[in-house]
C-alpha cells in the first residue's frame, strides 16, 4: 500500500497494490499494522457500511458530533465518486478547507477521515458500491449535516448531465457553514 498524506494534516490518500492475472485480482484493502505507521497512530475500525447509490445521488456534508465523532476508512468497490473531506478542526490551520479525490472500482484508492472532519460524495458513474469502516458506533442525535453547496466552503462539485439526487435530510436540515463556524467557532 502507499500511504499520501493530503495538504491537509490528518487526511491521507492510500492506494493499495493490485495483483492482477488472467483470473482478476487480488488486493489487500487494509492492514492495521501498516495503518498505523503510516497514519501515525493506532485506530480501532468498530462497524463497516457500504451503500449502492445511482448517478447523481450526492450524501452529505455529514458529520457525527463530540463524543460519536467517527474516523473513516473510505473506499468504491463498484463504480466512481468525486469523494469530498472538510476540515472542522477549530485548532487546525487548515480548517474549513477541502479536499477531493475521485475513487473508483478500477483505481482502488481509499481515503482516510480522520475525526473531526465532515464527509461527501457525489456518484459520478450509473451507480457506486461506497463501503467504508468507523471507528465508533452511529448515534442520530450527534449527526450533523452542512450544506455541500455553500458558497464559503467553495467546493468544487462536479456537473453533471443529470441533477443531483439528495435526501430530505441532506437539503432541510443541512446547516450552513456560517451556522457550524458560529455554534463550534474557529
Amino acid at each position: 500500500m502507499i500511504f499520501k498524506n493530503t495538504d491537509i494534516p490528518g487526511l491521507v490518500v492510500i492506494e493499495p497494490h493490485r495483483f492482477t492475472d488472467r483470473r482478476g485480482y487480488f488486493v489487500e484493502t487494509f492492514n492495521q499494522k501498516l495503518f498505523d505507521e503510516h497514519v501515525g497512530h493506532h485506530i480501532d475500525f468498530v462497524q463497516d457500511n457500504e451503500s449502492l447509490s445511482s448517478l447523481g445521488v450526492l450524501r452529505g456534508l455529514h458529520l457525527q458530533q463530540g463524543d460519536y465523532s467517527q474516523a473513516k476508512l473510505v473506499r468504491v468497490v463498484e463504480g466512481s465518486v468525486f469523494d469530498v473531506a472538510v476540515d472542522l478542526r477549530p485548532q487546525s490551520p487548515t480548517f474549513g478547507r477541502w479536499f477531493a479525490t475521485e475513487l473508483n472500482g478500477d483505481n482502488g484508492r481509499m481515503l482516510f477521515v480522520p475525526r473531526h472532519f465532515a464527509h461527501g460524495f457525489l456518484v459520478t458513474s450509473e451507480r457506486a458500491r461506497f463501503v467504508y469502516k468507523v471507528d465508533n458506533y452511529y448515534c442520530p442525535e450527534s449527526e450533523l449535516t452542512i450544506a455541500f453547496n455553500d458558497p464559503a466552503l467553495g467546493i468544487a462539485w462536479p456537473v453533471l448531465d443529470t441533477p443531483y439526487i439528495l435526501s430530505q435530510k441532506d437539503t432541510d436540515k443541512a446547516i450552513s457553514w456560517d451556522t457550524f463556524v458560529k455554534r463550534h467557532g474557529k
